[in-house]
């Protein structure tokens, strides 16, 4: 199995004023990573407004992130659906174009039953590309239970999952009950982070790093604090993680991709505005962003 460990950025998808996919940004946002040491890339995921993108312009952004990508970085391409048909269809495509894994979020508004939830990630497993589940009940209105991820772990291909379930308690469960017994078999099974405030606690508790948003503006940043907690120094990746705070709470005051984009455009990075129905970010939202960026030097 691949490896996936370290900082992956889930990147965002730049437009233009207009509302069209900015394709030359995004190469630049690709390149930008692979020069800032970033462990790899998830485009199309929930920060790259993969519900509004159409299938032209997600092909256009998958060969692109792989093209560029070129083996330097993992690039693990968002292929989630609500609808498993069309699932098992977009992972088919992330596998033929040549990504290394594909990201599957548990069906969103269905909220399908236990048994559902095993079959819908068995068929993401038979494709035959590396799956990382996405577990993030605050978008699907579902949380997968551990007892349910370990039965969906039990699938071959599955690598994975990236926890978003906000609840640190289940997180450790995730490690506890099935990671470290796989690797004590010389198997694998990797716990990212989907929330930058986690990823400290998460490593330290056996996880394997993040799945990180704040990361499109400081891919380096984030990746120093993965790879000193990964590595046991964790008097300075605490330090980075304190750093770092102030940024991830402004990030996530309104919804993701929102404000991210909106510090990406300050900092002249390709960003754009989000696409409807995603909405500007209110001013008194705009102030406490532009204070965090303010206070760790990147705008002036």
């Amino acid at each position: 199995m691949t490896e996936f460990r370290g900082a992956f950025t889930a990147l965002v998808t730049p437009m233009t004023e207009s509302g069209e996919v900015d394709y030359e940004g995004f190469r630049r946002l690709v390149q930008f990573q692979i020069a800032e040491g970033i462990d790899g890339i998830v485009p199309m995921g929930t920060t790259g407004e993969n519900p509004t993108l159409d299938e032209n312009e997600e092909d256009k952004l998958i060969e692109i992130a792989v093209k560029e990508a070129a083996g330097k970085i993992k690039v693990i391409v968002g292929a989630g659906s609500n609808d498993t048909k069309n699932m098992i269809k977009y992972t088919e495509r992330a596998k033929r174009m040549g990504a290394d894994a594909a990201l599957v979020v548990t069906p969103y508004y269905n909220k399908p039953n236990n048994d559902g939830l095993l079959r819908h990630f068995e068929a993401a497993a038979n494709v035959g590309i590396p799956i990382i589940v996405y577990n993030i009940a605050s978008r699907t209105g579902i949380n997968i239970p551990t007892a349910v991820m370990k039965e969906i772990a039990k699938s071959p291909n599955i690598a994975g999952v990236k926890e978003s379930s906000g609840d640190i308690n289940q997180m450790g469960d995730v490690i506890r009950e099935i990671a470290i017994p796989r690797k004590k078999n010389g198997g694998s099974f990797f716990v990212l982070s989907g929330d930058d405030s986690f990823t400290l606690p998460l490593i330290s508790m056996g996880g394997d790093g993040i799945i990180s948003v704040v990361s499109n503006l400081l891919p380096a940043k984030v990746k120093a604090l993965t790879k000193a907690a990964l590595e046991g120094r964790y008097e300075e990746a605490r330090a980075i993680h304190y750093e770092l705070i102030p940024l991830i709470k402004a990030a996530f005051i309104e919804t993701n991709p929102v404000p991210i984009k909106k510090a990406l455009s300050w900092a002249g990075l390709p960003a754009g505005p989000a696409r409807l129905p995603l909405g500007k970010l209110a001013p008194a939202s705009e102030e406490v962003l532009r204070k965090a960026l303010l206070g760790m030097g990147i705008i002036k």
